[in-house]
């Protein structure tokens, strides 16, 4: 049925529930998954300029540490299950963005997400990822809750 899933993670239950569901799903149809965390840009305010490059190398190193502790929890999950898993980190502070273009670029049949489930006013200020995702999706989308 699939061939090829990509699961976004923002290291959150959700999120990670939504993986281990993937995983399952991958295994059952004999798909391979690729893990996505997306890192947002750094962004700096300040007048100090002598500051800028010992933050962003100590910005860049936090991201990359965390991203790798959410991939490696589906990695080996995934090796677990016997399923193919690839991971990626890319950097955008448009993660809906990100998770768009990478499901095009790596020729993805289905995109796997967990949602937080926020409702009305929190969730209509707050938005949503995932409904971003499904709004601009070429690819198929699957809501884990």
């Amino acid at each position: 049925m699939f061939k090829h899933i990509l699961i976004p993670t923002d290291g959150s239950a959700a999120s990670e529930t939504a993986a281990f569901r993937g995983i399952d799903m991958a295994r059952e149809s004999g798909a391979r998954i690729t893990a996505l965390h997306v890192s947002p840009e750094f962004h700096v305010l300040t007048y100090r300029s002598g500051v800028l490059g010992d933050s962003r190398a100590e910005f860049e190193r936090d991201a990359n540490q965390h991203a790798a502790g959410y991939l490696d929890v589906i990695a080996k999950a995934a090796r677990e299950g016997g399923v193919a898993c690839s991971t990626l980190c890319e950097v955008n502070d448009r993660p809906y963005q990100a998770i768009v273009e990478v499901a095009q670029r790596l020729d993805c049949d289905l995109i796997l997400m967990g949602s937080h489930g926020r409702k009305g006013v929190v969730g209509m200020f707050m938005g949503s990822e995932t409904q971003r995702v499904l709004a601009h999706s070429t690819v198929p989308v699957l809501v884990w809750r």
